[in-house]
This record gives C-alpha cells, sequence and structure tokens, in this order.
C-alpha cells in the first residue's frame, strides 16, 4: 500500500513528531512510505526508509503555501492520504475533491480554534481521525461531522520509554536541585496557547520555604516573555529554561512532576511521554487533558485560572513519602505505556486504511 503523509512543516510539536513516527511505521510495516511538506528542512529529521518530499523550492517561512501540491500528489500516487496538521487539513476536503477515488483522512489534533477551510475538509473528507475521544465528541457536536466517518485513534509514545525514570541526581544537581527539591517539567513550545506564563505564576505563589523548581523546555515566541515575568516575580533562579530538546527522556529522570497549563489540546504528547516515564501529572483542563492519565490517581486536571487548586494538587505531591511516589510512578507508567503504545495505535491507522480502501 502506498501511504502519503502530508505534514506544513518538521518542527518539533507533538503533531509533527506523530507524523513522522506514522511515516517510519508505515515503512517499517512494508508499505511505499511518503512524507510529504509544504516548507523544507525543520527540526525533525526525515525518516529512514520514508520518501521525503518538500513543495517550496527553499523555506519561504509560510506554513500555508504549498505550491504543486496537486501535482505531487498525482505524481506519488498513493492509495491513502492522511494529513496532520491545520495547514494541511486545510486542504484535505480540496485534495478529496481533486482525487476523489483516493480516501483523503483529516485528522484532529488541536484545541485551537478550527479555520474555516479545516472545517470544510472536516465534512468532506473519506474519513476524520480525531486523538482523543473529547475531539471526536467535539468534530460531531460543533463541526457537524457525522458520527460514523469518525474514529479515535490517540497519539503514539514517540520515545521508547524503558524502564520508569528512577529520579536522576546528577541531571537534577546540574540544575542545582537537591534530593529534596520538588522538580516540575513542562515540555512544550513556548507558543501563547501553552501558557508556560500561568505555570510560572503558579510556581511562585507557591508557600514561602518550599523547595522547588520549575524547568521549561521548548523554544518560542513566549520565551523571553517567560522569562522577564520570572524576574518580575522573583523566582527566576527557581525557573530553569532549558531550550529547545531533541529528546527530552533525561529531563523525566531529573523530575518529579509533569504540569501543563496549556489552552490549546486535543491530547497532549508531553503528558502521556511523562506518565510513561512515571511521572505524575497536573494540568489545566483542556481537551483531551484528562485521557491522559487516569484522573485522580496518576494525574490531575483543574479547571483554567483556578490556580489555588493547581497548587493544591502540587502540594499534595510534595507531601507523598517515597514508598506512594514509587506506586504512582509504576501506576502511571503501566497506564500510559498500555494505552498510547506505538504499535497499537500505527495498526489501527493501517486497519483504517484498507478498510476505506475496500470496495
Amino acid at each position: 500500500m502506498k501511504i502519503l503523509v502530508i505534514q506544513d512543516h518538521l518542527r518539533s510539536g507533538g503533531t509533527e513528531r506523530q507524523s513522522v513516527l506514522l511515516a517510519r511505521a508505515a515503512a517499517a510495516a512494508g508499505h511505499q512510505s511518503s512524507l510529504l511538506t509544504f516548507r523544507p528542512g525543520g527540526a525533525l529529521a526525515a525518516p529512514d526508509g520514508v520518501d521525503r518530499r518538500s513543495l517550496q523550492p527553499f523555506d519561504l517561512g509560510l506554513d500555508w503555501f504549498a505550491p504543486g501540491l496537486f501535482r505531487s500528489v498525482r505524481r506519488i500516487r498513493p492509495d491513502v492520504s492522511v494529513c496532520m496538521g491545520r495547514m494541511a487539513n486545510c486542504y484535505a476536503g480540496i485534495l478529496q475533491s481533486r482525487f476523489p477515488e483516493m480516501p483523503v483522512i483529516a485528522t484532529l489534533r488541536t484545541g485551537k480554534p478550527v479555520p474555516l477551510l479545516y472545517r470544510r475538509s472536516l465534512r468532506t473528507v473519506r474519513h476524520v481521525v480525531a486523538n482523543s475521544r473529547e475531539a471526536g465528541n467535539l468534530a460531531v457536536a460543533r463541526l457537524s461531522v457525522p458520527g460514523d466517518r469518525i474514529s479515535v485513534i490517540a497519539n503514539a509514545l514517540v520515545f521508547p520509554p524503558g524502564p520508569p525514570a528512577a529520579r536522576d541526581p546528577a541531571i537534577r544537581a546540574r540544575a542545582g536541585a537537591g534530593a529534596g527539591t520538588f522538580v516540575m517539567l513542562c515540555v512544550a513550545m513556548f507558543r501563547p496557547g501553552k501558557n508556560q506564563a500561568e505555570l510560572v505564576e503558579i510556581a511562585a505563589g507557591l508557600p514561602r520555604g518550599s523547595d522547588w523548581q520549575l524547568w521549561l523546555a521548548g523554544e518560542g515566541s513566549e520565551r523571553a516573555r517567560c522569562e522577564r515575568l520570572a524576574a518580575s516575580l522573583g523566582v527566576a533562579p527557581r525557573v530553569k529554561f532549558l531550550g529547545y530538546c531533541a529528546d527530552p527522556s533525561p529531563l523525566y529522570a531529573g523530575a518529579d512532576a509533569a504540569v501543563l497549563a496549556s489552552r490549546s489540546e486535543s491530547l497532549s504528547n508531553f503528558l502521556i511521554e511523562a506518565q510513561a516515564r512515571g511521572l505524575p501529572a497536573v494540568a489545566t483542563e483542556a481537551l483531551g487533558v484528562s485521557e491522559c492519565f487516569l484522573p485522580g490517581r496518576t494525574g490531575w486536571a483543574v479547571a483554567p485560572g483556578d490556580r489555588g487548586a493547581f497548587r493544591e494538587a502540587l502540594l499534595r505531591l510534595m507531601a507523598e513519602p517515597a514508598g506512594r511516589r514509587s506506586i504512582l510512578a509504576a501506576e502511571a507508567a503501566a497506564f500510559a505505556r498500555a494505552a498510547f503504545d506505538p504499535a497499537t495505535q500505527t495498526a489501527a491507522y493501517f486497519g483504517l486504511f484498507e478498510r476505506l480502501r475496500s470496495p
């Protein structure tokens, strides 16, 4: 089977990582796998065994510009095409009309407002994959997608989890964290919707005298503002800006909890990766967030803007004895590795492709 994955740009976000993972898994399963991006380059490398193509002759910095898209699809002649990301999905409906015999699959994996062309695509493509139950329900209730044309296939774990991460004193020491320091970790691009500033505000309001650090890994337009905020609140020494991490796995080994205040999720790659490494989570409620952990057991979702409830959940985790934390870590890892297993999720895609190709 010829499988085409379409993405606007291979930046370092979760959707882009899922695109690469799906294209790689297709090639590994013996399919002819192509990954077509609007822009060349990007933070993520094209996977081995995958036909990587770009539409722009050089990077114009325009996520929406897809010159020669239909010509390229005609040359590749895929049996099925999957559109990942907002801009690629805006073209999905047009692709379906241009190639009516080819199943085009749109994906809904964002909590951001959906543009008009994206909404039209969701209603006109052969099928829609949502990456969380909540996103699937949203597609039916608010975006007028027929329920029989929606499948829920969760994000897959991108990094091989290995054993649940034991706390690594060396990693903590490099950040100046002692044995008793409670380390909170967030791995996300610094975009407005990811809302790292809220995490800085929450951490700054923890009781005076408590021993904590907040690690923020990622780059983006909001980083400088968050650095200024940490300085203005007097917590700059405790908030560590770690930059872009191609593989954040070592950070999980240094942290005690995953934290997220994002307003634009559908299913958080960061939270499921953190759970697989044994980190309990505290997160603001957003689309699909409560599906990333076992609510009330390995993670806690709090209402947006309720900083008091967020801090209370963090303080409960801080007070947990070491034995209880080990039990939480094992339960979180077992849940995430079963629920977001890459082989299971990619097999669900391949099964869907076969069904859509059948007469």
